[in-house]
């Protein structure tokens, strides 16, 4: 029997047997086509993971069950999104597509809180808001939220799953996309799954990684990397009730998820349609490189997490067509590329960007992110980068050392002077950063710290310091302007629209003083929303001065991306810009129109050779940023200090 034959025939026998008089004749309809059209790489993914083992079919059945019962429990608005997204598959590509991430406690402090927020996210032109994890979790450290102990309840202290339901419904209608976080590399010690392991029951302990002794576990060891140093060394803690060694790659509390067990699979696939039937339009994968074990290697990035990957998207494409997944790869270039596709994942943070967003601001060159850029930042036409300059975690300086090479930077000494330069411990650096899991084997750390403070505003209010405080915003405003224009949906972190500085309250709490990272974890309260929106009437602090000119920069900005098409659904080509303080690219859409970006990296006025309008065809044209004209002609371009220019034809 051929591949396709058994494909259908094991898609047949299971039809036959799966009951779907529980659905309404059109949705049974729908369902039946979208198995037909998805089953047979579902059925590839799956039997590569699992076809060796005896009860493979079994679980197929069961896994089908499941999707079914994800269709039945859909609201009717969610599956007529599914239809208009079916017609409009792109639409994360569109120009008005633009993000925002935030921790629900941090804004709200509530769910219902936050529909007062609404307005706020509307006028600063928000259509995609990314809620940090929310679910249920221990209680203390809970590494922010991501040890989730129960996918299906809300956090207490935030609400409900009713009051997440509502909130999604008035977004929805409000045309703001809610993306949630699917933390599918592990639980919590405090999850279901993990008591029942804890009781001694085999079943629960099959899904996780337990070990008797310490054999398999060195062995493993071998190869892994240590992920947090500074808390503990190691990927396997030592459980006393069980009195048996657990996988735990990030945290103690935090145990991995075996996926070399089917059960597992289809378990985590009942989750992540509830989140998807909450209302969500896109799931953020966390930690999805690490997902496969495989003895012998550093067990990241391996093969068959990308076959994974593509079998929950099989199962997205029949359930729920509307959701899409977003990677979170914070590995080499080269790997980070490897899980966008139309098959995988159609969104994915853009980690190169981000760090040599901030490596251009720390050297005021742009070599090594123009020759990153040119290597990297083409993906498929069907898929786009959700980019970003802050998030709730740290800076790594994920670049490539071949490409660091080639322009004869060392890239172990180069992430030293970077560490050191935003930590503030460099001679001369505008930075207020915080190391973060220092490795006290080598000395190597990551970087913490909110966008205002590592870009001068925290140390220049300090020094009462006007010409400092302008560059501060001139380069806040400078990184998120690239994100804007560069190509794909950009993301503003919750507190980086105001210019919020660093929190260093969290030293002050035993839950959170172990873990920098709550720097740059900062509230926005109803004064700094009010401020925004103009409603504050008395004279402003020098702080909250640089807020308003920051928000309204970003809201300019934001306006102008939203009314021109070459924003969204183009080609992007990273130039040579003739000066290595400046970056620039070229947009290009099938209309033909264009978008000329240029950037000056530099504290210093800059010039650029007038050539690189000639990618416009040597016509007039005028810069959207400020209304100023060219002819075309020019024999160079002047920008000032941190300038950057728009320009169209």
């Amino acid at each position: 029997m051929n591949y396709a034959a058994d494909v259908s025939v094991c898609l047949d026998r299971i039809l036959e047997s799966t009951d779907l008089s529980g659905l309404t004749k059109k949705d049974a309809t729908l369902f039946t086509q979208r198995l037909e059209a998805h089953f047979p790489s579902l059925f590839e993914k799956y039997t590569y993971v699992y076809g060796h083992q005896y009860d493979c079919y079994y679980h197929l059945q069961k896994l089908v069950e499941t999707l079914r019962d994800g269709v039945k429990k859909r609201k009717p608005a969610l599956k007529k999104l599914d239809e208009n997204r079916l017609k409009s598959p792109l639409w994360y590509r569109d120009e008005k597509q633009v993000g925002l991430a935030c921790y629900v406690d941090l804004m709200g402090p509530t769910l219902n809180d936050l529909h007062n927020r609404i307005p706020y996210y509307k006028a600063l032109g928000i259509t995609y808001l990314h809620l940090m994890p929310l679910y249920d979790a221990p209680a203390g450290d809970s590494d922010g939220g991501y040890a989730v102990s129960d996918y299906r309840k809300v956090n207490p202290t935030l609400g409900t799953t009713a009051d997440l339901e509502k909130l999604a419904d008035a977004l929805l209608k409000e045309g703001i996309n809610l993306v949630l976080d699917f933390v599918f590399n592990h639980t919590s010690d405090e999850h279901r799954w993990a008591k029942a392991a804890l009781e001694g029951k085999k079943q629960y302990q099959n899904y996780y990684y337990v070990y008797d002794d310490r054999t398999i576990p060195d062995q493993y060891e071998t190869t892994l990397r240590e992920i947090f140093p500074q808390v503990r060394r190691g990927s396997f803690t030592f459980n006393e009730q069980m009195q048996k060694w657990v996988w735990t790659t990030f945290n103690s509390f935090q145990w991995d998820l075996n996926y070399s067990n089917p059960e597992v699979f289809n378990a985590i696939t009942s989750e992540m349609l509830f989140l998807a039937n909450i209302g969500s339009a896109a799931l953020r994968l966390d930690a999805l490189a690490f997902i496969w074990k495989e003895m012998g290697t550093n067990c990241e990035n391996q093969d068959k997490a990308h076959v994974l990957i593509q079998a929950f998207n099989c199962c997205l494409e029949i359930a729920a067509p509307a959701v899409v997944f977003k990677s979170e790869a914070i590995v080499h270039p080269d790997e980070v590329n490897k899980y966008i596709g139309e098959d995988e994942c159609k969104l994915s943070y853009n980690p190169l960007l981000m760090a040599l967003l901030w490596n251009s601001l720390a050297t005021r060159k742009t070599r090594l992110l123009t020759r990153s850029m040119q290597k990297s930042f083409a993906i498929s036409d069907n898929c786009t980068w959700v980019n970003y300059v802050r998030c709730h975690d740290d800076i790594g300086w994920t670049f490539d050392d071949d490409v660091a090479q080639e322009l004869g930077i060392n890239g172990n000494d180069h992430r030293f002077f970077l560490n050191q330069f935003f930590t503030g411990r460099f001679e001369g650096s505008f930075a207020n950063g915080v190391p973060f899991a220092e490795n006290p084997s080598n000395g190597d750390c990551r970087v913490c710290g909110s966008l205002a403070s590592l870009c001068g505003l925290e140390s220049a209010l300090q020094n009462n310091d006007a010409k400092g405080i302008e560059e501060a915003v001139n380069r806040m405003l400078l990184l998120y302007g690239i994100t804007f224009s560069i190509g794909g949906i950009p993301l503003l972190y919750s507190s980086d629209e105001i210019a919020k500085l660093n929190d260093y309250s969290y030293r002050d709490d035993v839950t959170k003083q172990h873990d920098d990272r709550w720097v740059n974890r900062i509230a926005v309260t109803p004064e700094d929303t009010a401020l925004a929106m103009e409603k504050v009437q008395r004279t402003l602090s020098p702080q909250e001065d640089a807020s308003l000119k920051v928000f309204k920069g970003l809201q300019h900005m934001l306006a102008i991306r939203k009314t021109h098409a070459v924003f969204g659904k183009a080609r992007t080509y990273i130039l040579e810009a003739s000066n290595h303080h400046c970056f620039a690219f070229l947009r290009e859409n099938e209309n033909g129109e264009k978008l000329l970006v240029i950037s000056n990296f530099s504290e210093h006025v800059q010039q650029v050779d007038g050539e690189i309008l000639r990618t416009l065809n040597g016509t007039s044209c005028k810069d959207l940023l400020s209304d100023s004209t060219f002819k075309g002609d020019e024999t160079v371009v002047t920008l000032r200090p941190f300038q950057q220019l728009w320009i169209t034809q």
